[in-house]
Order: C-alpha cells, then structure tokens, then sequence
C-alpha cells in the first residue's frame, strides 16, 4: 500500500515539468535516501536546480522542501527494514561522534514534544484514567517496553490495572474481551507499527471503551482509534527508534495522575513501604539508608 505522498507523486507526474518529473521518480524509487538529501544535493543528483526542487515542493501543498522533508522522513520510518535502517544510520552518522549525536537527538525530540503536546488532550487524559474502573495498557513488540514501565507505576496506585500480554493474538482479546465503556485503554505504538496493535484498538473501539493512544503522529495507524491522542516525537536511530520522548511523556502522565490521586497514593505508599521493610525488598547500607 502506498503512502500519500507517493500516492500524490504517481497521480501528478503526467503534469510535471520535465525537471519535476525527475524529481519525483527519484523519490518514488529512492525515498529512503532523499528523505535526508538537501534541496541542492537533491537538484544536484537529478540534474535539476535547487529552485526547482522548492518549487516542486510548494507546488505540491508544503509550505517549503523542509516539510516535504519531514514528511519522507515519516515516511521511512514506518516502511524501511533493520536492514535499511541501519545502511541509512551508516550513511548519516559515519565516524561522527555518535554519543554526542544521539543524546543531542534525543534532547530535541524531547523540546519538541513539550512544545507539541496537547495540554488539552494530557489533562482530559489523566481526568479519563481516574474515572475508569479498569486501566488496560497496549503496546507490542519495542512499545512494550514502555506499556511495562507505565503499568509498574499505575499498579502502585490503582487496584484494576491490565497489562495486556501480547505474545499471543487469542490470548490478547481473552484478555481483552470484558472491556467497555467504564473502561479505558492506553495504547502505545511507534513505527514500525504493529498490525496487532491496530487489530486490538478496532475491537476496543466498538466496545465503546476509551482509547488514550501514545504514539509519534496523527497520521499514525492508531490516531483514528483515539478520544485522546498524544504526540511524543521518534526518530530512527539505527535499527531502533528513540523512544526517549515518549518514555519522558509518559513519566509527566504518571506524575500528574499521582498528584490527582495524592491522599490515596500517600496511604498505598505507607503500606507498601512497610511491606518493603519487614520482607527486606531493598538493600540498606550500613548507615540504614536504601541503596
């Protein structure tokens, strides 16, 4: 299945001038490599000019070749392999400093998804999570990862928490299957996304419950599920995604649920930390203090 923009390219190349149609049979064939090519270094390895690389992009609905950009760039990370994930990274960050890379990477997804995040969106999120009777937490495969980690916290607080288990399609909807509209469902999902995620969230959503999905864009698979949708920039780091800004979202989601609930997570944290101490849970140094 083609994207839209490759879609867009194929409908509207019979109208293109002759140096756009070179442009865009380049990217229609090679869009893992344009994705990262400035507008020069892509006039230049079509034989065109830079200007009519901008005017190629404003002539199809982008403000400018930048976001055309972006849009090839979200566009590779949901349709590239491991294997051309990692020719790409290779080309782009060859003998760079690649800790210094990375982690400067990591501290603009994460400015963006503060400037980007709807607060709107956050807070009737946390507002759906405290009212629900049951919380279910959704993610496969890279995703479930951060599915665990939210569900570690959220057991700490609330007594109906279901980390769905999704090593098995059955064995996901047996889990699954009492869900309703008292309910709702975290759903988290980053490129590649995973089918079996999608499937999960049609059958949630004709069971009327409510749907906070976690994931990198509202063009992602699992936006059109959502009564609550929240944006945490990814970007490809090789083989992997970063899901830094995603994890640092959903701390801020964890936080803030907590701070709703504070009389009643103080008391579960009192008895816990007693259950701690008397079954020794954690290490103490020798001057008393947890290690």
């Amino acid at each position: 299945m083609k994207s839209d923009l490759l879609d867009k390219l194929e409908k509207n190349a019979a109208s293109m001038s002759k140096g756009q149609k070179k442009i865009a049979g380049y990217i229609m064939k090679n869009y893992d490599k344009a994705a990262f090519m400035t507008a020069s270094a892509l006039g230049k390895k079509v034989g065109t000019s830079e200007s009519t690389v901008v005017r190629f992009a404003s002539e199809l609905g982008f403000k400018g070749y930048p976001e055309l950009q972006k849009e090839l760039q979200q566009l590779i990370k949901s349709k590239l392999t491991a294997v051309q994930r990692l020719e790409v990274s290779r080309s782009l960050l060859g003998d760079s400093d690649i800790v210094g890379t990375v982690l400067a990477g990591d501290m603009e997804l994460i400015r963006q998804t503060a400037e980007e995040t709807s607060k709107e969106n956050f807070n009737k999120s946390v507002d759906a999570i405290n009212r629900a009777e049951k919380i279910y937490i959704l993610g496969v495969r890279s995703s479930a990862a951060l599915a665990s980690f939210l569900a570690f916290y959220f057991n700490l607080v609330f007594d109906s928490v279901v980390l769905v288990d999704t090593s098995s399609n059955s064995e996901m909807f047996e889990q699954m299957f009492r869900i309703d509209e008292n309910d709702v469902c975290i759903a988290i999902s980053f490129p590649r996304y995973s089918k079996q995620t999608v499937n999960a969230l049609r059958f949630i959503h004709d069971r009327k419950a409510t749907v906070i999905s976690i994931t990198d864009t509202v063009k992602s698979p699992i936006a059109p599920f959502s009564d609550y949708l929240l944006v945490a920039k990814s970007n490809m780091a090789s083989v992997v995604d970063s899901l830094v800004a995603p994890l640092s979202l959903i701390n801020a989601l964890i936080v803030s649920v907590t701070l709703s609930k504070k009389d009643e997570v103080y008391g579960n944290f009192n008895k816990l930390e007693s259950i701690w101490d008397k079954y020794q849970v954690y290490e103490k140094d020798e001057t008393g203090s947890d290690e």
